[in-house]
């Protein structure tokens, strides 16, 4: 299975596993076991590389002195190979929990002193919590065991290498963070927002040769992860980039440096810390370590997610050279705080990017207390270079709105971008999530300090004194939707008002000529449709302008098919996956260029979605050659036996290329045929329906209906059909083909056919499944290429076709409803119901009644008469 099926797979059961324990502390336990499992990979990786036999491997102990020098040397720790995480899961193994205990104190034992910092303590949090893993030592063995095995098939090897690890540790912090609530934002930045950081962080730091990065609050180390992998995009080295990191909570910060490590980042780039961001700054003084000193830390860029408003001690900082600029946060809010501190650490020419709640923008007072004062001299001495607002619920374990604040030590510009990216996400349970096509049209704004409606504006310094220094982002960009309005000469007197029409001036500007072909002109300020309701949709659809516009689109996508081809299939070994995206949208949006009415980043969302299975495919054709396309593997699904979920083989699936993609293509013959049989059998099934309810009620009586009177008894069936059939042939006279006989007649050819054709299927379709197993494993390159094709390429270009019928049916609809908005005057509406009012009056008159009837009825009939 790809990394994805992996992770998803791993996921499941862990989540069954933990039980009652807390996601926020399971987390801990199994991101602590693979790191592990890294580290003891690692080790006989190494050695194998340098010679040992496996049954040298064997004698790994610390009784061989020369051994675990060299071995420390140059890995930094040492691992006995009782200890190893794969003597743990041998079978021949007599596994205990006390293995466990044993091989971490003895971890802690035997690092190098000069990997101290980077190793000592990284499994205390996985050492104390083992206890909570059940209640007995058994249970506890167990429970550990079932975690290794469950683990073990992670593959930490240099072919599949940190991607895969990497991606599995990301996607089980952030399956734990959705799961653990409010605890959440202790240790995980939603991918989505770090990503869009990254982006941003990077294209500033693209032209530098090495960077140094620091998170001051950094959780589980993503964020610092996430602009190493941003930078990959201009090719960069991450043995270029440092990364400075510092985390308050201890099972946090070791989370940072097994994130860290496991990405395979040289130990001397990787700077971390234990400590209080506020109280402890970056550089300190440490008497075991002299080469530490005072020297201030200046880096090139500074990522952090810092807690929201938290109580911070503001005692004797006045002249910490962080604050001392700017002033205090308060007492209450250290939100400001934690931005100063991120300000103070950025070289001349850095770049800082944190995310905090949307309060920050505007409490306070310019003139009377701290934050006021601090967001006017940031902008006054001109720091904050851009304001992105993001959805709210965007975060786990908190609703609030939050913004994400852009600031450099220098800069040109005297401006401010304000981006209101709130409207613009996707819903996904319980929370938003920014799209990949969100990403983009954020980071394209920023980048080209672009102003555009509704979503992003420059701001003029003078602007902002204006308003106070107040960066509420409604202020300058207004993205909410136009409140629906009546107008009510329209609707008194008919008539499609000419400024409900310009609303839809970005048609009109694209199509002139439909606007006059759809309206006409009633008065100044009115208009009325040129034609008929009803042609409203082969208007637009057949008018030469919207004719041209498809055929333009069209024509701007001629042979896009043939370069993703070439591209990516032809091309498939030398494609860089970590740069090719750029590319790949940088085509979309040039061929997009000259186009209208089109949305780009919709376009971009498209080839996004394909790109996500794209990369997997290729990641794996990459890793394990270009025969893996050929290969098939074992479908393993998880049943029930004996009350225990167990994993047993359900058939074969294709390593990369789909059955069904297959079956299309080369085997269509076989597929039809199968299709064929299935209709049928559907058709059997609405004759079983047709017949039940033709049945009157008494009929459905019989023992030949179920009980339950939705179908059939078939063994009663088959049995009374016997006895109409002998009756039929003893009197040699058909039954009636409406009578309850002849139906039960029927009814028992269906079920015999139903039931034949159900083997036939069964076994139509198992030969099929081996078929294509067969196929796959048989199929030339040019036909794995035409399968891939269809795989990668065809989907994305269906999808794009689509775009302007979807733009055309948008105006159809926009349109039509205009017209309909003011198709019925109110006069109309009051005239009708006048008419009708008088018929029923009419009608009354002709009613009888008693007395009282009629005095009741004379009341209603003035009433309706208005009289």
């Amino acid at each position: 299975m790809n990394k994805q099926q992996l992770a998803a797979k791993i996921w499941e059961s862990a989540n069954q596993m933990r039980s009652k324990i807390e996601a926020n502390e399971y987390k801990d336990y199994i991101l602590g076991f693979i790191f592990y499992k890294y580290l003891s990979d690692q080790l006989v990786q190494f050695v194998t590389k340098e010679g040992m036999t496996a049954e040298e491997i064997k004698a790994l102990n610390e009784d061989d002195p020369e051994t675990v020098k060299f071995v420390q040397s140059n890995l930094g720790y040492f691992i006995a190979y009782d200890n190893l995480f794969s003597t743990w899961v041998d079978p021949n193994s007599d596994f205990d929990e006390s293995n466990v205990r044993d091989a971490l104190s003895a971890f802690s034992r035997l690092i190098h002193k000069d990997h101290k910092k980077l190793f000592d303590g990284i499994f205390t949090t996985l050492e104390t919590g083992l206890s909570k893993l059940g209640e007995s030592a058994g249970k506890r063995t167990k429970a550990i065991s079932d975690l290794l095995h469950l683990i073990k098939s992670i593959p930490m090897n240099s072919n599949q290498g940190y991607d895969v690890l990497g991606y599995i540790y990301e996607y089980l912090i952030e399956k734990f963070a959705a799961n653990a609530g409010k605890k959440a934002g202790e240790f995980y930045t939603p991918h989505e927002v770090s990503v869009l950081m990254s982006h941003i962080v990077a294209h500033e730091l693209q032209h530098k040769d090495t960077i140094e990065i620091y998170d001051p609050t950094s959780g589980s180390g993503s964020l610092l992860i996430n602009i190493g992998q941003a930078v990959a995009q201009y090719a960069k080295s991450k043995d270029n980039i440092t990364y400075y990191a510092q985390e308050l909570k201890a099972n946090t910060y070791n989370l940072t440096r097994m994130n860290l490590i496991m990405r395979g980042i040289k130990a001397n780039n990787i700077k971390t810390r234990n400590a209080d961001t506020l109280e402890d700054d970056w550089p300190y003084f440490d008497e075991s370590d002299p080469k530490e000193t005072y020297e201030a830390l200046y880096v090139d860029a500074v990522v952090s997610n810092p807690p929201y408003s938290q109580s911070w001690d503001s005692t004797h900082k006045e002249s910490d050279p962080r604050y001392s600029r700017f002033g205090l946060a308060p007492k209450t809010k250290a939100d400001f705080a934690f931005l100063l501190h991120d300000l103070y650490h950025l070289k001349p020419d850095g770049i800082m990017t944190i995310v905090l709640p949307h309060g920050v923008l505007f409490r306070g007072s310019a003139d009377l207390d701290g934050e006021g004062v601090i967001r006017k001299q940031l902008i006054e001495n001109n720091h904050i270079d851009t304001i992105i607002g993001l959805p709210a619920n965007i975060f786990f374990g908190t609703g609030i709105p939050t913004v994400i604040l852009v600031l450099k030590q220098k800069r040109q510009n005297t401006d401010v971008l304000i981006v209101d990216a709130s409207k613009h996400f996707l819903k996904e349970g319980k929370n938003n999530k920014l799209q990949a096509s969100d990403i983009k049209r954020i980071t394209d704004a920023v980048i080209n300090r672009e102003s555009n409606p509704k979503f992003s504006q420059v701001v003029s310094k003078q602007t902002l004194r204006d308003n106070s220094y107040n960066l509420n982002i409604p202020r300058y960009v207004d993205s909410s939707a136009a409140a629906e309005s009546w107008d009510l000469h329209a609707t008194m007197l008919g008539g499609i008002p000419n400024n409900e029409i310009a609303n839809l001036q970005e048609y009109w500007q694209a199509l002139p000529q439909l606007h006059a072909s759809l309206f006409t002109s009633k008065s100044a300020a009115y208009s009325e449709l040129a034609i008929d309701k009803e042609s409203v949709n082969a208007t637009i659809t057949q008018h030469p302008q919207v004719v041209e516009f498809i055929t333009s689109y069209n024509q701007a996508f001629n042979c896009f098919d043939d370069y993703l081809n070439t591209t990516l299939i032809l091309g498939w070994a030398a494609v860089n996956r970590n740069q090719i995206e750029a590319e790949l949208s940088e085509e979309l949006f040039n061929r997009l260029a000259p186009i209208v009415l089109i949305d780009k980043y919709q376009a971009y969302q498209h080839q996004n979605n394909q790109w996500q299975i794209i990369y997997a495919d290729l990641e794996m054709m990459q890793t394990e050659g270009f025969a893996a396309t050929k290969l098939v593997d074992a479908n393993m699904v998880i049943k029930k036996k004996d009350g225990k979920d167990i994993e047993v083989q359900d058939g074969w699936k294709g390593h990369i290329l789909p059955f069904d993609l297959v079956q299309q293509t080369y085997l269509s013959n076989d597929l039809n045929a199968l299709v064929k049989q299935e209709t049928r059998l559907a058709e059997i099934a609405a004759e079983f329906e047709e017949i039940l309810e033709s049945l009157p009620e008494e009929e459905k009586e019989a023992d030949t209906i179920k009980e339950s009177k939705d179908g059939f008894a078939n063994a009663e069936v088959t049995k009374a059909a016997k006895a109409f059939l002998k009756e039929q042939k003893e009197t040699k006279a058909k039954f009636a083909a409406v009578s309850y006989e002849a139906k039960i007649i029927q009814v028992s050819a269906l079920i015999e056919e139903d039931k034949t054709l159900k083997k036939a299927i069964k076994k139509a379709s198992t030969a099929l499944h081996l078929k294509t197993k067969t196929s796959i494993e048989a199929l030339t390159d040019a036909q794995v290429n035409n399968i891939l094709h269809l795989k990668w390429i065809t989907p994305l270009c269906s999808e794009l076709a689509s775009m302007p019928s979807a733009v055309i049916t948008q105006l159809t609809s926009q349109v039509q409803a205009l017209a309909n908005k003011y198709a019925v005057t109110y006069s109309q509406v009051t005239s009708e119901i006048k008419i009708t009012e008088q018929s029923l009056a009419e009608m009354m008159s002709e009613l009888t009644g008693n007395e009282f009837d009629k005095q009741g009825l004379a009341e209603l009939t003035s009433l309706l008469k208005g009289e």
